[in-house]
């Protein structure tokens, strides 16, 4: 049996949801005494129901809304080195069986069973985010036991990000181990894409729209495509890889446009790709302005409702994105829209789009609805593992 300290559930706070799967209990669902509040952030605990029944072995960090977050239903568990390596191995061998080269997001947090914990792996160098506060604790522990199941030889540390600031953790990105030279290059759906696992966004590219890029290019045989949002290519690089005629890749940021320049070029795609920095709203009324018409417009923004306080104006904006994009496809064309939300559900997202896209004065057929590959598992019981969305339309004549 472990050593650790006990805390408890109130007595009206719903301990079903737990033994059911859930892995949160927040700040107002445990009884917080002066002890429970002095435990270090990280820290591991048993905690039992108001019965004093076991429940688990949970992280505690007093300084979150998520005040515990479920390790182990074992009570008597041990939360070690060797813990992690069995995690570990777990999630590698669901990846290893699914891609045939060692590009995809190993771990992705609760979903495998690492609260807070990401891990995006990109063959020999590996990114860990640790979003929660026992993560940022035991990280030694953790890229040590990543080094052993995984051989990669590059580990960095991003510490960024918005989960951070909420579990009371400071930002930093590092090189934790190894060696970094620069752009890794990812093959991915017969493109090659150039990842900035250090000074990039998140880390460094989003493997997670994996299927949904390879479902665009399939409709982009000799198409004109738009791809709007397109960090370091993600659609554009695909559908040309699919057979596109042209490709305009869209986004605010240089260094993600030059990325994506490097990543046509390693592809052998560079004559048939043009890219275009700006405010992407911007860029969509500018080029209706001077009545630019593509066979796929693909629109990929960032999270407009990270919660369900910006629900309202995110959907708000998820319309907005279509009502401009709509009037750049060619009749008989394709809009693929995505949001990476989870507070916008896909009902909410799907009927934002389709009302973006009839005050945009198109009809169209949706004909396909795509989510996260497997690789970004989701835990049934936590929706927020469950975030990503694409809904593809075919407009009217």
């Amino acid at each position: 049996m472990n050593d650790f300290p006990v805390i408890r559930l109130k007595p009206k706070a719903e301990a079903r949801a737990l033994r059911h799967g859930f892995p949160w209990v927040y700040a107002d669902e445990l009884v917080t005494d002066r002890r429970t509040k002095a435990l270090a952030p990280g820290s591991f605990a048993r905690l039992e129901d108001s019965e004093r029944r076991p429940l688990g072995v949970v992280t505690v960090n007093p300084a979150s809304k998520i005040i515990g977050r479920m390790m182990d239903q074992n009570p008597d568990a041990e939360i070690t080195q060797d813990w992690i390596t069995a995690k570990l191995r777990h999630a590698l061998a669901h990846r290893a069986r699914i891609y045939d080269t060692p590009y995809y997001r190993l771990v992705h947090a609760e979903a495998d069973g690492l609260p807070g914990v990401v891990i995006d792996r990109f063959g020999a160098a590996a990114v860990i985010q640790p979003n929660a506060a026992w993560a940022e604790a035991h990280f030694d522990a953790l890229a040590a036991a990543l080094r052993e199941v995984t051989g990669v030889e590059t580990i960095i540390k991003n510490g960024s990000g918005r989960a951070r600031v909420l579990e009371g953790l400071t930002e930093e990105t590092a090189l934790y181990c190894g060696a970094y030279d620069g752009a890794v290059p990812v093959p991915m759906n017969g493109a090659t894409y150039m990842a900035d696992l250090l000074g990039g966004q998140k880390t460094g590219l989003f493997f997670d729209q994996r299927p949904n890029h390879a479902f665009a290019a399939t409709l982009a045989q000799d198409a004109r495509v738009l791809d709007v949002f397109s960090h370091v290519g993600g659609f554009s690089l695909a559908a040309l890889a699919g057979g596109a005629a042209t490709a305009l890749a869209v986004d605010s940021s240089a260094p993600a446009l030059a990325l994506a320049q490097q990543g046509a070029e390693a592809s052998g795609a560079a004559q048939a790709f043009a890219t275009r920095q700006g405010d992407a709203f911007a860029t969509l009324e500018a080029l209706a302005l001077d009545g630019a018409q593509f066979d796929l417009v693909v629109c990929d923004p960032p999270a407009f409702a990270p919660n369900k306080e910006a629900l309202a104006a995110g959907l708000r904006a998820y319309e907005r994105v279509a009502r401009l994009a709509a009037p750049l496809v060619a009749p008989g064309g394709y809009l693929g829209l995505c949001s990476c939300s989870h507070a916008a559900d896909l009902t909410a997202f799907r009927n934002a789009s389709a009302r973006g896209i009839g005050r945009g004065g198109r009809r169209g057929q949706l004909i396909h609805t795509g989510f996260a590959g497997p690789d970004h598992p989701q835990l049934p019981q936590l929706a927020e593992s469950g975030y990503l969305k694409a809904v593809f339309f075919r407009l009217n004549a």
